[in-house]
């Protein structure tokens, strides 16, 4: 694989018929592009895990997909509240999602948990009433 591919994503706040699309087709690509089972796992792990925090909690945002030899890289870019103490936030099973998502069986508090668990690298940048961007790597 010599050239990068690059995928942008709009995620819409609060429609969960949708969410999920992003990460499914980014998970077919890579299957198609033969990339490796338990890479196509964790990428597709990870990034789902993000969309679906975007639905919830963020007014939905943006998702760029950079795929090559080296990495597969995502960001995740949202213009929502911001995360207040990023050190609760990463807590398995601490979670702010209102009764509604979690009557819908969201909002388990292992979005972030997971999406640390399954890329290599992670790094959240947010600022409160501005936004979070979250990047991951995984490594082929």
């Amino acid at each position: 694989m010599n050239n990068q591919i690059h995928l942008t994503y709009h995620v819409s706040p609060d429609d969960f018929t949708r969410a999920g699309e992003a990460s499914s087709d980014v998970k077919s690509k890579l299957k198609q592009m033969g990339v490796s089972p338990e890479v196509v796992r964790k990428v597709a792990i990870a990034m789902y895990e993000g969309e679906i925090n975007m639905v919830i909690h963020a007014k939905g945002g943006t998702i760029d997909v950079t795929i090559s030899a080296d990495e597969i890289l995502m960001v995740l870019a949202d213009k929502g509240p911001g995360i207040p103490d990023i050190e609760l936030a990463m807590q398995d099973g601490y979670s702010t999602a209102p009764d509604n998502v979690r009557a819908l069986g969201f909002g388990a508090g292992m979005g972030l948990p997971n999406m640390k668990k399954y890329s290599d690298d992670m790094e959240i940048q947010t600022v409160l009433g501005v936004g979070t961007t979250v990047i991951m790597k995984v490594f082929p």
